[in-house]
């Protein structure tokens, strides 16, 4: 399984970004603006959560398991895997919402005077730094998630379960 990469995650923010900024400017050049949920931030925000939970139940399970304890439970790598596969797909979803959101609140920062502009701007950042935050977790998932190195099949780096 590949890691994920933090280029690609830039890259897709950015390109999100721009686009929405540009669409931000066009839609406002109609006379209004589309709205950033406030549940846009909430969402992204339990979704780390969540990454962060598995993660860390994760990671106790296996330092049990590598200790031997009797009332360890084992890890079953399927189950590890799909944990993995959850993490990438949700730093990418996270990496795209939190660019188009960024995207509209740079746009959003030239009317911080309008009340309802300003909320909406808040709302914008919030979801930034929430999708950051599951970008994080994923990453620390993966990394709970990681093979010790085996010389024999990778020639020397590490793999992901």
């Amino acid at each position: 399984m590949k890691e994920l990469r933090i280029r690609t995650l830039a890259a897709v923010f950015v390109v999100a970004g721009l686009l929405s900024w540009a669409g931000a400017r066009l839609w406002n050049s109609v006379g209004t603006l589309p709205r950033v949920p406030l549940a846009a931030p909430i969402v992204l925000a339990l979704i780390a959560v969540v990454l962060l939970a598995t993660a860390l139940s994760l990671r106790a399970r296996l330092k049990a398991q590598r200790e031997r304890r009797p009332d360890a439970k084992g890890v079953d790598p399927m189950m590890a895997a799909r944990a993995v596969v959850f993490g990438q797909a949700s730093a990418l979803v996270a990496a795209l919402v939190a660019g188009m959101y960024g995207g509209t609140g740079v746009f959003l920062l030239e009317s911080l005077d309008i009340p309802a502009r300003r909320d909406q701007a808040i709302y914008a950042g919030f979801s930034v730094l929430a999708g950051i935050a599951v970008i994080a977790a994923a990453f620390f998932l993966e990394r709970v998630c990681k093979l010790p190195e085996d010389d024999d099949t990778t020639g020397g780096a590490a793999r992901t379960t």
